[in-house]
């Protein structure tokens, strides 16, 4: 039987929804769930009491989100060509990233005796798809076109340095790969990604979770290195491989030191109107389904907790509100101090008022110090 008159008069006294989305494409009720977002996981939520439990348990949830199985290919690397760049030099190098995935990386090489520490890049996304490890480690110099789009990239985001020579003339050896969709792993579209990410999912698998077990292969492949003091391996990631340097830092247990740059903060911080958190598209890469109900990103930062770990961002960054980094980076000193206080001088967290989102040189000249403060501490006495 249909409403009673006495009934469809009650119920049209009643509030409803009459749109269900707002601008940025968020549920109208966004802000209850958000208010659900405890993260009883998190080290700070008071629940857990012995550290290195919580440690093995928040790494386990981290390692689960990413939808990804073990690889069990061996790497089979095989040196596609070779530079000279006179202290150190450079190789593209093909190796089995998963069992699913061959690909080329950049490898530099110092050319003095021994093993030698070293060092993993992970590149940004900046919506710019034809270079990716190219970011980070200058093309060889045949390749004239991308070496053009790489030099452009190191003027606006990196005062004109390739970050991996940098180091490569520091004495690490230094590797780099392309994220998928970028460089030789491409071509992608900006509109690509939310199908790529979708597809992954169709898939059984996620986009996030592939680009992040990628980077624990990745890691592992250059421990391997006959080259290499496996003990003696850092991280430095910019922007949303900056992302992908907390993160890979959380999941790999071996002491490492980390150098993050232009990407912290809170969810409650970046889920506001306008913010690139809720474009989806490139976001994609950086969510795990699920996860943000257990941790927020600074939670799942401090899994590391206590390795050695630099933070830097500007004041300027659009990308990331300055309150949403202090946020970040006080629950970051919480997790770092309540591990015997001693400890937190393994954390350095720093705002530069003058700028963006970027990692120029006067920054660089602050973290190549600092990495050789844990991985190079002969070179400092």
């Amino acid at each position: 039987m249909g409403l009673s008159i006495m009934a469809l008069a009650h119920a049209a006294s009643r509030d409803y929804q009459t749109e269900g989305l707002t601008s940025d494409a968020l549920p109208v009720y966004y802000q209850q769930l958000k208010a659900q977002m405890t993260y009883d996981d998190s080290w700070l939520s008071g629940h857990f009491h012995n550290f290195h439990l919580w440690q093995v348990m928040a790494r386990h949830k981290l390692r689960a989100a990413l939808l990804t199985p073990d690889s069990h290919r061996a790497f089979e690397p095989e040196v596609i060509d070779v530079e000279d760049r006179g202290s150190y030099v450079a190789e593209k190098v093909a190796f089995n990233v998963t069992d699913e995935s061959r690909i080329l990386g950049l490898l530099l090489l110092p050319k003095s005796e021994g093993r030698h520490a070293g060092v993993i890049l992970l590149h940004d996304h900046g919506a710019k798809f034809d270079i990716g490890k190219e970011k980070m480690v200058r093309p060889f110099a045949g390749d004239t076109q991308r070496l053009a789009s790489a030099q452009a990239w190191s003027e606006r985001f990196f005062t004109g340095h390739f970050v991996g020579d940098e180091l490569a003339s520091r004495g690490y050896v230094v590797f780099v790969t392309d994220a998928l969709g970028w460089g030789d792993r491409g071509p992608m579209t900006y509109a690509q990604q939310q199908a790529l990410a979708s597809n992954f999912f169709n898939l059984g698998r996620s986009l996030a979770g592939e680009m992040a077990y990628e980077d624990m292969r990745s890691f592992e492949f250059l421990q391997s290195l006959p080259q290499v003091d496996k003990h003696r391996v850092g991280i430095v990631g910019f922007s949303m491989g900056g992302f992908r340097a907390w993160q890979l830092a959380a999941l790999e247990p071996s002491e490492v030191a980390t150098a993050v740059i232009s990407w912290i903060g809170t969810y409650q911080g970046l889920m506001v109107p306008g913010n690139n958190q809720l474009r989806g598209q490139s976001a994609f890469y950086m969510m795990h389904p699920g996860l943000a109900k257990h941790m927020d990103f600074p939670d799942i930062a401090s899994i590391s907790a206590p390795k050695p770990m630099l933070f830097f961002n500007g004041e300027k960054d659009t990308l990331f509100p300055e309150d949403a980094v202090q946020d970040a980076y006080n629950a970051l000193h919480q997790v770092w101090q309540s591990q015997h206080g001693d400890h937190d001088e393994r954390l350095v967290t720093r705002l530069w008022p003058e700028l963006g989102h970027v990692f120029y040189w006067q920054q660089q000249q602050v973290v190549y110090p600092w990495l050789a403060k844990w991985l190079q501490p002969e070179l400092l006495n």
